[in-house]
């Protein structure tokens, strides 16, 4: 009997499940890198612009790997109520990623990533607030560290700019509110949709909303992109590069969590933020104090306690 035979599934499956861990975290890192370069060194100051660009790929490419590749099965919207949050959501998910995005305009990697791990934070007070959902008292103990440890990097960080700042908690707050909306409104069984599912629906109307808003405010983004793109053609492979990681960050996260679990998911992010921060401040140079790490791990550890605190109580 061949121990081959024996041996070549799993080892296959384990290759396989390592490949999509590395996948999502190359395109995750990958995106938000590239997005501080092109808002922040590469001087393509248009945030709105580039988040539209990222729904439109996200459209086409969703459409692609549902409808075509059989990636997720195709769920359709049964009502114009189900329509209505969907848009709802959609809104939510526009001023995330809009606002994260601007943040990248004025802060570096890893103060983005310090701030971006008080999501627990926001998703618990969220949830309090429009669920009256309580958690155990040790649950909220655990977002103590989470909130301190970011003001202890703000205090420590040298390239500290306010409506950056706030830019990036806006970001990190609708990010969790948008989490507790979608338990909120699609949480009966007929309106759930997998997370492919409701990318597909979401990504045509956040194009729809941001195209008006980024020719209102960002004036003549288009015509800009295009003398950009006269003289330096690499904006054009920048914007369509960045546009489908943006698109692969989703779907690496669905297949991840497919052949994992959340709660494993939970945990690769956590380290997915420490290991963006390394690579940032090794690729931007910016500098780092003590203080500003110190906050950045002790909010980390407060995302940790509040992970296992949570996995407890289920």
């Amino acid at each position: 009997m061949s121990t081959k035979g024996n041996w070549s599934p799993l080892a296959s499956g384990r290759f396989f499940t390592f490949f999509l861990v590395a996948s999502w975290y190359a395109s995750n890192i990958g995106v938000l890198l590239l997005n501080k370069y092109l808002l922040s060194n590469y001087g393509f100051r248009y945030p709105i612009f580039l988040t539209m660009c990222h729904m439109a790929a996200c459209s086409l490419l969703s459409y692609v790997a549902i409808a075509w590749l059989r990636v997720a099965p195709m769920q359709t919207v049964r009502s114009r109520l189900q329509l209505v949050k969907i848009v709802a959501l959609s809104l939510v998910f526009c001023s995330s990623v809009v606002s994260g995005n601007v943040s990248l305009k004025y802060l570096p990697v890893s103060f983005n990533q310090a701030v971006g791990a008080t999501t627990p934070f926001f998703t618990a007070v969220f949830a309090y607030i429009m669920t009256v959902k309580r958690e155990s008292w040790i649950t909220y103990i655990t977002l103590i560290p989470v909130v301190s440890g970011v003001v202890i990097a703000s205090g420590g960080e040298p390239s500290f700019h306010l409506f950056g700042f706030l830019m990036c908690i806006g970001a990190t707050a609708a990010r969790a509110l948008k989490s507790v909306l979608q338990g909120i409104l699609l949480s009966s069984e007929g309106e759930k949709l997998n997370s492919m599912n409701l990318l597909l629906y979401m990504a045509p109307i956040a194009v729809v909303l941001l195209l008006p808003a980024a020719i209102i405010m960002e004036e003549n983004v288009v015509g800009i992109t295009l003398a950009l793109a006269r003289k330096d053609i690499r904006i054009l492979w920048y914007l369509l590069f960045n546009s489908s990681l943006a698109y692969f960050v989703n779907l690496t996260n669905f297949l991840v969590t497919k052949h994992t679990s959340a709660l494993t998911l939970q945990v690769l992010g956590n380290a997915k933020g420490a290991v963006a921060v390394v690579v940032s401040i090794l690729i931007f140079r910016n500098p780092v104090t003590v203080t500003g790490m110190l906050g950045y791990t002790v909010t980390v550890v407060g995302v940790i306690l509040y992970s296992e605190v949570k996995k407890r109580n289920k």
